[in-house]
């Protein structure tokens, strides 16, 4: 009977996907969804007060897209440095006083006639000494992220402000390319966006084939899922989260460029006070993990742009700034609410 089913060319039945394969596949295109729709969420919020409050002042206007990508560019360029930390079970709360002392460091730099791309370059050789600083003080006091961070945090501010001796540096006469960095393009142009955004694009699809197509990034990801197995898997941990942590000072650098190019050319202590929480809860509402192990680069972006677009909706709506910040707060409650909870449903599951 075998020989006639295979001679009438039958083919035996497939058997359904099992119900865990099933439920996975939902979570993932979840995951995939939620970023996209937190975003369409608060959008839809202030088109909705124009509608009702502000018909005559569009809040999607030209100039308001020209703000909220440039605000967008410098979060999600240290929302992809804070994903790499992230994944691997870290944080890192001096990301605002980097961004401060990159553009401090970076006008410092071009005042004293040092060549612009030199310049760039040694900006970011600061931002992967301090990210590095971090990562060696994690490892090798064995402190929690948080503490080392959040010391490095006033270190990094004050460092800024000693440089700068607490005042803003004008750079004049600073190169088209820096000078026009988050700048729309002209009109009729290919670029479509400022080179900074491009520039965000195409860092962010490189960290996303980093992390899920070389060696590093598995053991990025082992570390956060479970240090103590991928020590004893034989991954180098404390060399791994130093270099974690380097790439993110290297990221948090380019932000700081990015701060200095939108501030007209200045490199300002003061500046960026506060992004870290807009940076981590960009990296959280696109599914990344506090407790390690998840992240996503496009959904770090699209969380990005979503805080972006809430912040210049609530200056839009007329919301003083400490109730931003309360929503803000709020948000990144939430977020980690709802991670936990899905973490607690799927070990249950």
């Amino acid at each position: 009977m075998a020989a006639d089913a295979a001679n009438s060319g039958q083919q035996p039945a497939r058997r359904p996907p099992p119900l865990a394969e099933i439920a996975g596949l939902r979570g993932s295109a979840w995951s995939l969804l939620q970023p996209f729709i937190g975003l369409a969420l608060v959008a839809l919020i202030f088109v909705g007060y124009q509608i009702a409050f502000r018909s005559d002042t569009p809040f999607l206007s030209a100039f308001r897209l020209t703000l909220i990508a440039k605000q967008t560019a410098i979060v999600a360029m240290g929302a992809l440095g804070m994903t790499v930390i992230i994944v691997s079970a870290g944080i890192d709360l001096s990301a605002g006083s980097l961004v401060a002392l990159a553009s401090v460091v970076l006008a410092k730099a071009l005042q004293g006639g040092v060549p612009p791309l030199a310049a760039v370059a040694l900006v970011l050789g600061v931002g992967a000494i301090a990210g590095a600083l971090n990562g060696a003080l994690i490892t090798g006091l064995r402190l929690v992220p948080f503490i080392v961070t959040l010391g490095t945090m006033l270190a990094f501010r004050g460092l800024a402000e000693q440089l700068a001796h607490q005042t803003t540096i004008s750079v004049p006469n600073v190169p088209v390319w820096l000078d026009t960095l988050l700048n729309p393009p002209p009109k009729g142009s290919w670029q479509l966006v400022a080179t900074g955004v491009w520039l965000v694009i195409g860092l962010g699809i490189l960290v996303s084939a980093v992390m899920r197509r070389t060696v590093f990034g598995r053991h990025v990801v082992a570390i956060g899922s479970n240090e103590t197995a991928a020590r004893l898997c034989g991954i180098r941990v404390p060399l791994v989260k130093v270099a974690v942590y380097a790439i993110g000072g290297v990221f948090m650098a380019l932000a700081g460029i990015f701060s200095f190019s939108n501030l007209t050319n200045q490199g300002d202590p003061g500046t960026a006070v506060g992004l870290e929480l807009n940076i981590i809860a960009a990296v959280v509402i696109g599914g990344g993990s506090l407790s390690g192990g998840r992240g996503s680069v496009l959904g770090s972006i699209i969380g990005a742009l979503t805080m972006t677009v809430l912040s210049s909706g609530c200056v839009y709506a007329g919301v003083s700034d400490p109730v931003q910040k309360i929503v803000i707060g709020a948000i990144i409650v939430a977020a980690v609410s709802l991670d936990q909870f899905s973490q607690r449903r799927g070990r249950l599951g």
